[in-house]
């Protein structure tokens, strides 16, 4: 820190410490004036508040765990894969001064892969902050995420459903007044991909929608769908819809019925398979992995504090 580079005359006594200083500071306003210079007229001081970074980034995650539970989400692990793409992409803002998810030319699904995180859901928040009084510890971590709490693409980051993990990178910018870049990461990794199977022996063609997306099945046809996150799978057979909640490794065995008509029955995972005859095709479908490169709106920046 460096002394005070401007001399005014006052009334005040000398001083020694910084409190001293504040007692006899006449015009309390000048504080303010002469914090950008880390001193006082009288010559002290002033401490800039420094951050533990390591403890602000745990508060960060404890405090977004906080706001999922009181909207009854499970909480987000810390994940070292993540944490370490957070912190490189948090020490590039600082040295190149951008602000932006695609500062470095990648998305956060890219930088994520170049880290080695096999991913389905990815989904980044960004946060500057700048003061030239510095920030403690639980100011810092305050600050970040309730400006995200407030933008509403950030808070659905933070509200994501089906993300598991996190990390989190805050580096200092080598400004005069004290400025922290903060990357927040979430992510669902690729091996929670689930995979349902779908077989028609009904001897029809039958309609399905799996997440609203409409699909049919040809008799003597299995279908396997791999996706990301837990879908509804709804068959329309006639008159009738039936509805599930699928799981990994269900399957959906279509059959003819006492009446006649195709009947849907859920096969769980090893249970014993029904018997059928005829010839089975077999196809997969892949539904895709959802990357959702998410904050496309930079958080917001607080000006430095005056």
């Amino acid at each position: 820190m460096l002394r005070c580079s401007v001399s005014l005359r006052s009334r005040a006594p000398p001083c020694k410490t910084w409190s001293r200083c504040i007692r006899l500071a006449s015009d309390r306003k000048q504080v303010h004036l002469f914090a950008k210079f880390n001193c006082l007229r009288c010559g002290v001081v002033m401490p800039l508040a420094a951050p533990d970074i390591a403890q602000t980034e745990a508060v960060i995650i404890e405090m977004t765990n906080t706001f999922r539970a009181q909207n009854q989400l499970s909480a987000v692990a810390p994940s070292a894969v993540l944490q370490i793409a957070a912190q490189a992409f948090a020490d590039y803002l600082a040295r190149s001064g951008s602000f932006a998810h695609t500062a470095d030319g990648r998305q956060p699904s890219e930088r994520v892969k170049a880290a080695g995180y096999s991913f389905c859901i990815v989904a980044e928040n960004l946060a500057l902050h700048q003061s030239n009084r510095g920030f403690e510890t639980l100011d810092l971590a305050e600050r970040a995420v309730t400006g995200w709490k407030n933008s509403p693409a950030h808070r659905a980051n933070l509200l994501q459903p089906h993300v598991t993990e996190i990390g989190i990178g805050i580096a200092k910018a080598g400004d005069a007044d004290p400025k922290y870049l903060t990357v927040q990461l979430f992510g669902r990794p690729g091996s929670y991909k689930y995979t349902i199977g779908i077989e028609n022996i009904s001897g029809a063609t039958v309609s399905y929608r799996l997440d609203e997306q409409k699909n049919t099945i040809n008799d003597a046809m299995h279908l396997t769908h791999t996706a990301c996150v837990p879908h509804e799978l709804t068959f329309d057979i006639g008159k009738v819809t039936s509805k599930f909640q699928v799981h990994n490794g269900d399957t959906f065995i279509i059959a003819r019925g006492p009446d006649g008509k195709p009947h849907v029955e859920l096969q769980q995972p090893h249970s014993a398979a029904p018997q059928k005859t005829g010839t089975t095709l077999a196809r997969e479908v892949q539904t895709g992995s959802i990357q959702q490169a998410a904050a496309l709106v930079p958080a917001r920046t607080i000006k430095p504090a005056r």
